[in-house]
């Protein structure tokens, strides 16, 4: 499993994060995930044979917001 850290632009309710979240939870691979308002990123465990930082953002951005960058990184 990988950790992906996704930078969103501006956040600016509280319905944008659950639209989000059930976005990034329905693509394949993905265990875990979470959307922070404050500062605006998505925290999602994955499985990097089944998705990728890529994927998880064009779900995000097919929904209209928009993505400032990607990290990718081992879990410990």
């Amino acid at each position: 499993m990988k950790k992906v850290i996704i930078q969103l632009g501006t956040l600016t309710c509280p319905s944008c994060m659950q639209k989000i979240e059930q976005a990034v939870k329905q693509q394949a691979g993905v265990a875990k995930v979470k959307v922070l308002f404050n500062s605006s990123k998505v925290k999602a465990e994955i499985d990097p044979d089944l998705t990728d930082p890529e994927k998880l953002a064009n779900a995000i951005e097919a929904l209209g917001y928009d993505v400032q960058g990607t990290k990718m990184k081992e879990l410990s």
